[in-house]
């Protein structure tokens, strides 16, 4: 069942319709979306395999990469405005195919929005002649951060998000492996890291020597007691 405000199946019939008549119809990321922000346009170029997940090829506003999604990452509802029942299939009107055709000609640069009635339509930006488009389906790259928590104390832990999703999460490391890692990154990076690192030496040093002090007046009180 299709997530409100995203595409349902009389949209997606919708969108098949469009690009038989040749035209590459505009749809909005939702908040489902990965990897894009929500409310961003983009072009509708092709519907692949029903059966895959993502099968709506789009391409993204002011890039030529095109990508695939599946219905609930795309809406037809524009960001900040409600659609009528009427709006979905006021595009289709013979009135509108003529203005369609025209802003689909146009080489103006900045996107410019046409209001006729109850439809609105993005004008499209200007792009170079490309090839036909590709049914096959492109690779969409996760954003992966790392980070690494540590303190003086010599407790270090790395957490890995992937796609905004915790992959891992207060992983135990040692602060050899710490040093190594930042010496490969960045010589800054890697002189960041040393100044903690030689901070944890001398508090672990002064730990040492304090230990070992109460130990030898242990030993001392000890002989003392043995007479």
């Amino acid at each position: 069942m299709a997530q409100p405000g995203s595409l349902s199946d009389e949209d997606v019939e919708h969108l098949r319709d469009e690009l038989v008549r040749g035209r590459e119809p505009t749809v909005w990321f939702t908040a489902e979306a990965v990897g894009v922000e929500a409310g961003k346009s983009a072009r509708v170029v092709a519907l692949n395999d029903p059966d895959e997940v993502d099968y709506i090829q789009v391409r993204p506003a002011g890039s030529h990469d095109e990508l695939s999604f599946s219905p609930s990452e795309l809406t037809l509802e524009r960001p900040g405005r409600k659609r009528s029942p009427n709006d979905v299939r006021a595009v289709s009107r013979p009135s509108m195919e003529q203005r369609m055709s025209e802003i689909e000609n146009t080489t103006t640069e900045a996107p410019e929005e046409v209001a006729a009635g109850d439809a609105v339509v993005e004008e499209a930006p200007a792009k170079k002649p490309r090839p036909a488009a590709s049914t096959a389906k492109k690779t969409r790259v996760a954003d992966v951060v790392i980070t690494i928590s540590g303190s003086v104390d010599g407790d270090w832990t790395v957490d890995v998000v992937a796609a905004k999703k915790k992959a891992l999460r207060a992983l135990p490391v040692t602060p050899a492996v710490v040093g190594q890692a930042a010496k490969a990154l960045h010589p800054e990076v890697a002189e960041s890291i040393e100044a903690i690192l030689e901070q944890a030496r001398e508090q672990q040093s002064a730990k040492v020597e304090q230990l070992r002090a109460e130990l030898e007046a242990a030993q001392k009180a000890l002989e003392e007691l043995a007479g």
